[in-house]
Formats: C-alpha cells, sequence, structure tokens
C-alpha cells in the first residue's frame, strides 16, 4: 500500500509532466506542417550545442504568448541517433521544455537540409517560420530571440 501511495505521489512529478517525443523524417516534418490554418515555428537544434541551450527558453516564451492561437511551435532536435531517446528526453524534462518536441531522424544532411530550405547553410540553431495559407516562409539561421519571431508572426495573424 505504501508503494503504491509513494507511486501516485510521484505521478505528478515524472509522469504526467513527460511529453513522448516522436521521431520524424524531414518528409514527414514538412507534411506535419501543411495546415493552411496555422502558423508554424520550428527550431533546429541539439542538446551539445550551447547557442541552441541558450536560446530555448525564449520558445516556452513563444509557447506561452501564442496560446490559444493558430501557432505551433515545434523543437526539432537534431541530437545524435545515439541519445535518442534517452538523453534527449531526459534532457527536455530537465530544462522543462514546454513545446512540443521531435528528433529529426535523417541523418544524411545532404539530403535532409534542401528539403527544409535551400538557404540552410547547415548550422543551428535555425529557425524556420510557414505559414502555408499565406505563402509565408522564412528560415533564419543563428540565435533568434522571442521579440524576432513576434514580429514575423504577429502579422500573419491578423
Amino acid at each position: 500500500m505504501r508503494n503504491i501511495l509513494l507511486a501516485l505521489l510521484l505521478l505528478p512529478v515524472f509522469g504526467a509532466s513527460a511529453q513522448t517525443i516522436p521521431a520524424y523524417n524531414a518528409a514527414e516534418l514538412i507534411a506535419s506542417t501543411s495546415s493552411k490554418d496555422s502558423v508554424y515555428i520550428i527550431n533546429f537544434w541539439a542538446t551539445w550545442c550551447g547557442p541552441c541551450v541558450q536560446e530555448l527558453p525564449e520558445f516556452n516564451k513563444l509557447y506561452h504568448y501564442y496560446q490559444g492561437k493558430p501557432v505551433r511551435i515545434l523543437l526539432v532536435s537534431l541530437d545524435f541517433k545515439e541519445d535518442y531517446p534517452g538523453k534527449l528526453t531526459s534532457f527536455v524534462q530537465r530544462k522543462h521544455l514546454e513545446p512540443a518536441v521531435a528528433w529529426l531522424a535523417d541523418t544524411d544532411p545532404n539530403k535532409f537540409i534542401p528539403q527544409i530550405d535551400n538557404s540552410w547553410q547547415g548550422s543551428i540553431p535555425a529557425t524556420l517560420v510557414v505559414q502555408p495559407g499565406k505563402g509565408f516562409k522564412k528560415f533564419s539561421e543563428g540565435m533568434i530571440t522571442e521579440k524576432k519571431v513576434r514580429k514575423m508572426v504577429d502579422p500573419l495573424l491578423r
């Protein structure tokens, strides 16, 4: 009985807040961002990338700012195959990442980079903002701020 009680007490701490991290290839990722009614903010990052980790709180802020609006935020990890799902899941929980997280299962950057955006030179962090209904697509390499993303996204919501 004591073990059951302990498990029930720990459930909100460990079970309910954990998110399942799906694996996508580039084609599946693109297909999942095709609704004409939504704006998609897609950030490419990795747990081993210092600037990537530094900017992650910006996406938590955006997540809260756009709640209830037709904006979807997806943090796409480019972590190594041996780090998925274990290390990645642990990192997401430890950093309290609130937007959806996915892992890019494609391992050949020469294949997946042109599928994402032809201007991408391959560095991370990188952020893609897409609004298929308005034909909007903006790709940005390097760190980005909540303010810069909002300047792109807010006009698309009018």
